[in-house]
């Protein structure tokens, strides 16, 4: 699931989707570029047309690099699309992992986009094969298109309807049948999900920022465990089961999300303000000369402790935003210097000085410790470095590449051992009584990254755990 130089939570993709809108290839690329943040590894439109003609753009890379030349004018205006950024695992993208995955259902026309995981996806894999059924790629995503086309029901919302009910895990959904679009949030609504209108035509966003960038006006979430279907009849909306229990993926408030994106009308920059000013409140004692973030994770955290704290905020380390991760580092004696590619420090401003660090998380901590020796390099007299989330034990298994709990600096070592690993004088986290006071607290969410208590039900971890055990006993 992750790569263990990875530090840093990185969500798995985004989905957007497009009804009866003007210009609706073009809209969806858009869509897409403002979700860009969410899959940086390859992208994917899956249009269908009044006359009956469907078609794909797909490829690996940037949204900007893959529909670069792509002549959408040509094409006659699709009643639907269907589109797709993919974040990839370790390996890097495939061809046949980009998505949305195509397929037809009895001469019917079905498309997917997925973004979340599937937890019992292997053992569901399993069954399918045994039962014959041929996979054309390695994605989770496949074995619901496998169930949905093995269902014994009549019309398409009763076959999505018993192919969920066989899966458990994480999923906000996009799917096309035909001329018809249908949205679907697992029945925890750990991923996001909203609709949005333009004129007489819809707009499906992993964000609300997808919709700003058309025009687009949010209309509201779809509901955890709902299907939404579109057609021109209308919107009418069904149940995947009759429970449902609301744990939205707080890491989206903390990371993942834009900022410009709201969120159980709760606006993300402003819930960041509000977890650095929290932060603060839970220790006040602090004679730093200067706040400054880590950027860009740390930025509006750092902003709302400076606020609540009155210590001047400053840009103290400058970003390059135009460095990739495939940048590579020829000679060991090289790669500790890679994160001066992607951050420098203002040494003018840091000299002798006693700062306040704050970054949103850390995971592994090795980026951590880079930047407190090159902010030690400029000068800095002092480090206290204030983390502006709870300490992360556990991975995620609900769409987000994360390093495994043994890669996990504090699920491994103390606060202590942290704070002297680190080289910092003093360090702090957010405490979850903290970040929930943050954010809309009235609301479920999804924390199993600092609690471990998962809401859906792990199947395929738990059966790998087992196999392990029983290959022991032999």
């Amino acid at each position: 699931m992750s790569y263990i130089n990875q530090d840093r939570f990185i969500d798995h993709c985004a989905v957007f989707g497009t009804y009866d809108l003007k210009e609706s290839i073009y809209s969806t690329i858009l869509g897409l570029h403002a979700l860009q943040h969410r899959g940086q590894e390859a992208s994917g439109v899956f249009y269908f047309q009044e006359s009956g003609l469907f078609s794909f753009k797909k490829g690996i890379g940037k949204v900007s690099e893959v529909y670069a030349g792509f002549d959408h004018e040509k094409i006659e205006n699709p009643r639907v699309t269907n589109g797709h950024n993919r974040y990839s695992t370790f390996g890097g993208s495939e061809e046949k992992n980009i998505q949305p995955l195509y397929a037809q259902i009895n001469k019917d026309n079905i498309s997917i986009s997925h973004n979340g995981n599937i937890t019992n996806a292997h053992y569901l894999k399993q069954n399918l094969l045994e039962d014959g059924c041929i996979f054309q790629s390695d994605m989770d995503t496949e074995v619901i298109l496998h169930l949905i086309a093995k269902s014994k029901e009549t019309n398409i919302i009763e076959k999505i309807q018993d192919a969920l009910r066989k899966v458990e895990g994480a999923y906000s959904l996009i799917i096309t049948y035909n001329d018809e679009i249908i949205a679907i949030r697992d029945p925890n609504g750990i991923r996001p999900l909203v609709l949005g209108k333009k004129d007489n035509g819809f707009v499906l966003s992993s964000e609300t920022c997808g919709l700003d960038i058309i025009n687009a006006t949010f209309e509201r979430e779809i509901d955890p465990g709902e299907i939404l279907l579109i057609n021109d009849k209308g919107i009418k909306s069904f149940s995947i089961a009759n429970k449902v229990n609301k744990t939205f993926c707080i890491f989206e408030y903390i990371y993942f999300a834009r900022p410009d994106s709201n969120f159980l009308n709760q606006n993300v920059y402003e819930a960041r303000i509000n977890i650095g000013k929290q932060l603060y409140l839970e220790n006040k004692k602090n004679n730093s000369d200067i706040v400054i973030p880590v950027p860009d994770s740390g930025l509006a955290s750092a902003i709302g402790y400076s606020e609540a704290s009155g210590i001047p905020f400053q840009l103290g380390i400058i970003r390059n935003h135009y460095v990739g991760r495939s940048f590579i580092q020829p000679k060991q004696e090289l790669r500790d210097l890679a994160v001066k590619m992607k951050h420098n420090v203002n040494l003018k401003l840091l000299q002798g000085k006693s700062i306040t660090l704050i970054d949103d998380s850390i995971v592994r901590g090795t980026t951590s410790k880079k930047i407190v020796s090159l902010l030690k390099n400029a000068g800095v007299k002092k480090i206290h470095f204030k983390v502006a989330s709870p300490a992360i034990i556990g991975s995620c298994y609900y769409g987000v590449d994360t390093p495994n709990e043994d890669n996990l600096i504090a699920n491994i070592k103390n606060l202590e051992e942290i704070k002297d690993y680190l080289e910092v004088d003093t360090l702090q986290y957010l405490s979850l009584e903290g970040l929930y006071k943050a954010v809309n607290g009235n609301q479920g969410y999804c924390d199993a990254c600092f609690t471990k208590k998962y809401p859906v039900p792990l199947i395929d971890q738990t059966l790998k755990k087992q196999q392990k055990e029983q290959i022991k006993l032999v």
